[in-house]
């Protein structure tokens, strides 16, 4: 493999043998080619990294940013935004205003904020397991609660009525699917997101709760700024994106890893105090976590002893980093025990995921609930047979059939 940028690059994202395999050359490329030559969908190169500490360092590092639309930034697909990374919602929320952004949300997304949200989640759950089971096997898993609970969730945070929830469905499957829909339903899409937005602002300005979005309208930071309009209804469209689908997919494959080797999910059963390191131990083993972190160097910098020049477009692997075998002991199998687990699969530094205490919240309820509810859970086709989704920039599995 060569390092030079006239090099043979590999395509990205990499193919691997079935929806829960990790692709083969993770291990190559930590091993001999940590900084590896990449093409992305677009056509455009970018260098891909895949060990642990590389992708770490540049996760913190603030000449690696988050500004995909610079002169000469790879896109990351064929259509004229770039895909998601680049697209509006990203620029308003970017920029000098994203760190204020994000202490205003901080203090929503505590572990303690969380915990009170938490017999919520557990009614929500418990009562799409119970639809599921009430309408008999085999079942789809990610249809009847993966999908449905992380939009119930996003909407309750936002003060979004019940009755437009399946709207908020339709709308978070589109803004992230790079290749199912065109440019035009995309835009469409976000325009109609955008202007519910608006107007459920409006709502709530009038007549406040106990939501997010309530607290936000009349927020201030420190230093007395408050969140524009726009990036108040950006900050819908981004909860809804960031905490909906990447968690409806989660719960699928963290169900389908737990159900694929029958003793995973005996161990579980026999003991559920193990459901917090399980869930762990799953994000860090999801081999099938979609794009990973983009990143465009503003400034020559040095990875794994290769110099990287500004203008460089980089993509970190978390799901490669976190099978690195120097970090992670017995990194290629699962062990639902497995502590301390620094995984990266909600990033690291100063952009790492907002919302992880709710994704690990909503994780920790769904397996408590059906290891409860279940314990005769079965995957219903061999797990060699699940698909993924093709498109999305968070990987997933089409579909989690299931009996009991």
């Amino acid at each position: 493999m060569s390092h030079d940028n006239g090099g043979p690059a590999l395509g990205y994202p990499l193919t691997a043998p079935n929806a829960l395999a990790a692709p083969e050359e993770w291990g190559e490329l930590r091993a001999s080619c940590p900084v590896a030559p990449v093409t992305l969908p677009s056509g455009d190169r970018a260098a891909l990294l895949t060990r642990y500490a590389d992708v770490k360092q540049v996760l913190a590092d603030p000449r690696c940013t988050r500004q995909l639309d610079a002169e000469g930034a790879a896109r990351i697909s064929a259509d004229d935004t770039g895909g998601v990374f680049n697209s509006e919602m990203a620029a308003s929320l970017n920029g000098a205003g994203q760190q204020r952004w994000r202490r205003m949300l901080t203090k929503w997304f505590t572990a303690k904020r969380m915990a009170a949200l938490r017999p919520t989640i557990e009614a929500m759950a418990v009562r799409l397991v119970d639809e599921m089971i009430a309408h008999g096997h085999p079942a789809d898993l990610k249809a009847a609660v993966g999908f449905p609970l992380p939009v119930w969730v996003i909407c309750d945070l936002l003060g979004v009525p019940a009755a437009d929830r399946d709207r908020f469905s339709r709308w978070s499957d589109m803004l992230l699917n790079l290749t199912r829909y065109d440019q035009r339903e995309i835009a469409t899409a976000q325009r109609n997101f955008h202007a519910y937005m608006t107007a459920h602002l409006e709502t709530r300005r009038r007549d406040p709760g106990e939501d997010l979005l309530s607290s936000l309208l009349t927020a201030t930071d420190a230093d007395g700024g408050r969140l524009t309009d726009d990036q108040l209804a950006a900050t819908g469209q981004a909860l809804l994106i960031a905490g909906h689908e990447t968690t409806a997919n989660m719960i699928g494959k963290m169900m389908a890893l737990l159900l694929a080797d029958r003793r995973r999910w005996e161990q579980l059963v026999a003991d559920r105090s193990l459901v917090r390191t399980a869930v762990e131990e799953v994000l860090r083993f999801d081999a099938n976590a979609g794009f990973g972190m983009p990143r465009y160097v503003t400034d020559d910098i040095e990875v794994a002893g290769t110099v990287l020049a500004r203008g460089t477009t980089l993509v970190c692997s978390m799901a490669a980093a976190n099978r690195d075998e120097e970090t992670f002991a017995g990194a290629d199998a699962m062990s639902l025990d497995r502590s301390p687990n620094p995984h990266l699969a909600f990033g690291s530094g100063p952009h790492s995921c907002l919302g992880q205490s709710l994704a690990r919240t909503e994780l920790q309820v769904v397996l408590d609930v059906l290891l409860h509810r279940l314990p005769t859970l079965e995957l219903a086709v061999p797990a060699g047979e699940l698909r993924r989704i093709e498109g999305l920039v968070v990987g997933g599995l089409r579909e989690v059939p299931v009996r009991w």
